[in-house]
């Protein structure tokens, strides 16, 4: 039997069109990405969407669907003032905090829903809270491992340009006696190697990261030393945010 070349086509169309609609009912056919983090398995915990899966794609909305902290709530403690707050995508701090000498970005929202929340998260690495963000957490019932890191943790908020007001998460200050002066209370700041956006695989080098130990991080050779670890994270797919804390573990390895 000889099919002509209209006769094909429609065919075609039936058959591409009669798919959709098939797996439109039953359920297999979506237009849209669903945003559900991956959720804990096991302890008090499991079933709940885990924060540490919360992606730089997200947006205020989806974490709001996923964890129940409301949109308006996350752009008052992370300071997003323009547009629709449930609209924001988490990875946009970075660009809003760039001036910043303080990374802020995914990690720092994954850190305060795990904490507003009270669930478990990794506290081995260093992860900066905006000081709107830590007062907005003071209010929660943190135990005293997770005080004294939001402590250790704040930075000013970017429209502030002040020390952190946080109150100290030791015990209450010691009456001075009157032959002695109270001590200034030092302020806590952080490692100037830390492994920003903007850090490029020669500043690693010069920090004394093994080249080897680069290589297996993100799984190539390495790259010109005049390369930013971001730059090279988008280009290559890889998730920066995950690149960027096995980094940070090597440069403190070299502080020890």
């Amino acid at each position: 039997m000889n099919i002509t070349s209209k006769t094909l086509a429609a065919l075609v169309i039936v058959m591409i069109f009669g798919g959709i609609m098939v797996s439109s009912a039953l359920g297999l056919w979506q237009t849209t990405t669903t945003k559900e983090p991956a959720k804990f398995t096991e302890g008090e915990f499991a079933g709940q969407a885990n924060p540490a899966d919360i992606r730089g794609s997200y947006t205020f909305g989806d974490i709001e669907k996923n964890f129940g902290i409301s949109g308006m709530l996350l752009a008052k403690a992370f300071g997003v003032s323009e547009g629709e707050p449930d609209a924001f995508q988490v990875k946009g701090l970075e660009e809003l905090y760039a001036s910043s000498e303080f990374e802020i970005g995914t990690n720092s929202v994954r850190l305060f829903v795990a904490f507003y929340n009270g669930q478990p998260y990794d506290l081995s690495t260093d992860i900066y809270m905006p000081e709107s963000a830590a007062e907005l957490l003071l209010e929660r019932n943190l135990d005293p491992e997770r005080l004294a890191y939001l402590q250790a943790h704040t930075v000013p908020n970017l429209a502030a340009g002040s020390e952190s007001a946080l109150p100290p998460a030791t015990a209450p200050e010691a009456t001075p006696t009157p032959q002695t002066a109270p001590a200034a209370e030092t302020p806590v700041t952080a490692s100037t190697n830390m492994v920003k956006g903007k850090t490029t695989f020669g500043e690693l080098l010069s920090w004394g990261v093994p080249q080897a130990a680069i290589e297996q991080i993100i799984g190539g050779p390495l790259p010109e030393p005049s390369i930013t670890a971001k730059d090279y994270c988008t280009a290559k797919g890889l998730s920066f945010e995950t690149i960027k804390t096995q980094l940070q573990a090597e440069v403190d390895k070299v502080k020890k």
